[in-house]
């Protein structure tokens, strides 16, 4: 009798014993499970401070604004492929305008890195005011003022006393635009300035009288020699004689208040190189010595 009561007591007992085990975790799991988590939090940490520290990373891309005579759009433009080529982590951005209005912008708080005007007058303004480093300026390039005409005109210019046979004739504004105060002080150097008034159009910029110039809306303009190059549809009449009016230079300087100080400075170094010279002598500038 006592042997088949133990039978149904070990079933109960083998039973317990395995619910108490499914019951239990997998220490093997468990231990896995905790090496892999480990792990990814290793691997992530490290791949962390890899990005952080690798020098190979892009650094993060520079954009230098510079504010430039118009007169300087084509050689600029041709300078900035070579350099963007060189530096790709520097992206140029050049505001083209009258030096008179682009001086104007900077006072004004405009963010300019770098400033190339057509006239002394305008930078020594801004060095007065202490916004141009010192150290960071000089006179560029030279240029030379010209009278063109239509190149089918027949009229024949062979002097500054022949504008009176002409209409209208444009030049810039002279408060703003530089030739357009060359050109004034050309003309008052030969004593036309009064008796022309009645047939000056004032422009905004040089690339405005020479528009005018090449689609007949005035019969003569005051430009720089390196305009008038540019276009297929006008021709020179006559150059202003080099003591009947200030001379051409351009000046470039750095700002002092540039968000890139050292971008700045390498590109104002850029400027100044052989390899630039170069660009602006095939445009028909003259560098300075």
């Amino acid at each position: 009798m006592q042997k088949f009561l133990k039978l149904p007591f070990l079933a109960a007992f083998a039973a317990i014993i395995l619910l108490l085990s499914a019951g239990c975790s997998d220490p093997s799991a468990s231990s896995s499970n905790t090496s892999s988590v480990s792990a990814d939090s290793s691997n992530a940490a490290n791949s962390s401070s890899t990005t952080a520290e690798n020098p190979s990373e892009p650094a993060e891309q520079v954009e230098l604004l510079i504010s430039a005579a118009a007169s300087l759009t084509e050689s600029l433009d041709e300078l900035k492929g070579v350099y963007e080529a060189e530096h790709s982590q520097v992206k140029l951005t050049f505001n083209y305008a009258a030096s008179g209005t682009l001086q104007q912008q900077i006072e004004q708080g405009a963010p300019v890195d770098l400033f190339l005007s057509a006239g002394t007058k305008q930078m020594n303004v801004l060095l007065d005011k202490g916004l141009i480093n010192e150290s960071l300026t000089t006179n560029l390039v030279t240029n030379n003022l010209v009278l063109i005409v239509p190149r089918e005109d027949a009229v024949v210019i062979q002097r500054m006393d022949d504008l009176s046979k002409l209409g209208d004739i444009a030049m810039g504004t002279p408060e703003s635009v530089p030739a357009g105060k060359y050109a004034q002080q050309a003309l008052a150097y030969y004593q036309l300035w009064d008796t022309l008034q009645s047939h000056l159009v004032l422009t905004k910029d040089v690339k405005q009288v020479l528009s005018y110039v090449e689609t007949g809306n005035v019969d003569a303009g005051f430009v720089y020699k390196t305009d008038a190059a540019l276009s297929d549809k006008v021709k020179v009449a006559l150059t202003a004689e080099p003591e009947s009016h200030d001379p051409i230079e351009y000046p470039i300087g750095v700002l002092k208040g540039s968000a890139h100080p050292d971008e700045a400075k390498a590109f104002y170094k850029f400027i100044l190189s052989d390899q630039a010279r170069q660009v602006f002598i095939k445009y028909g500038f003259t560098p300075m010595e």
